[in-house]
């Protein structure tokens, strides 16, 4: 009896020369997920920070040296409530100016004689608010000391921040495409170089270059693809992990969390199929070149 074998590929597999370069592939892939996945978070971060502090002006009510805080506060609330362009008026507690104290001053109580500024958070109207200077003039004539916060200053140098971070992780991401191109460049030509044999013989019989070259290419590919899958996970699993663990740090900083979201999950085969389009391009480009002046 006959038995059928396999036909064995014309470029096998180095499984103890690829693993290294499958796990530096995939540390760069994780470095880039984890800026795309930064840039994602800032952005979102940013553009909900941009539209509170847009459609908020916080009032800090001062009283005089025998004023009561939360009369003072109550009067400018209701005085602030008439003006155009105010949807609401919020009154915040002395406990409330206190608690934004405390990363600086500790839990330590403060003397209830203290003159503690009150805040008076005034919800607006984004398309026509009313201008600090209309505000100020209300409180003239005031027995207390009004200091306008107008939160639309914060809100443009947040949004240039932003766009700064954006575009850094944008290039830091291009850049590690650039180094694993060129470490997938580098193997390839080591690969070709181990496998001179292979190649001597195919182009004797008369394969033409393209088919050499397409042998690497699929290698690559592949390896790119493991590499982008391996990458992509362990980013994945690291943002939502220090999304979970950071949520406590995150309130103490005023740090929000950077994860874009459930959505964060179309990285994978993103980066999966971009990994193995960089590694494939990269090999072809590198094979063609060494071909080229191998038979010149």
């Amino acid at each position: 009896m006959s038995q059928t074998r396999r036909p064995a590929p014309l470029l096998p597999p180095e499984a103890g020369r690829d693993l290294p370069l499958l796990a530096v592939c995939a540390i760069l892939v994780f470095l880039a997920c984890l800026a795309v996945i930064g840039a994602a978070g800032t952005w979102r971060a940013s553009d909900a920070w941009t539209g509170q502090l847009a459609s908020e002006i916080t009032l800090q009510i001062i009283p005089g040296a025998d004023g009561d805080g939360e009369a003072a506060a109550q009067e400018a609330g209701q005085l602030a409530s008439g003006l155009p362009g105010v949807i609401s008026v919020e009154i915040r507690s002395r406990a409330a100016s206190e608690a934004l104290l405390r990363p600086w001053l500790g839990r330590a109580s403060l003397p209830d004689d203290f003159p503690l500024p009150r805040l008076v958070t005034l919800n607006v109207d984004p398309d026509d608010p009313p201008l600090a200077a209309a505000i100020e003039t209300l409180f003239d004539d005031a027995a207390y000391r009004v200091i306008v916060d107008d939160n639309q200053l914060w809100a443009a140098a947040l949004a240039r921040a932003s766009i700064t971070v954006r575009w850094f992780a944008i290039g830091l991401a291009l850049l590690v495409c650039g180094a694993a191109a060129a470490v997938i460049a580098f193997a390839a030509r080591a690969s070709l170089s181990m496998r001179r044999d292979v190649a001597d013989a195919l182009h004797l019989v008369g394969a033409p270059d393209r088919f050499i070259t397409g042998l690497f290419q699929e290698r690559f590919f592949m390896l790119g693809l493991k590499a982008g899958i391996a990458g992509a996970l362990l980013a994945l699993l690291a943002a939502f992990t220090l999304a979970e663990l950071g949520g406590t740090a995150g309130a103490i900083f005023f740090l929000p969390s950077l994860l874009p979201g459930w959505g964060a999950i179309l990285i994978l085969p993103a980066a999966a199929f971009l990994s193995g389009l960089v590694a494939a391009l990269s090999a072809r480009l590198a094979i063609t070149t060494a071909l080229a002046a191998r038979w010149a």
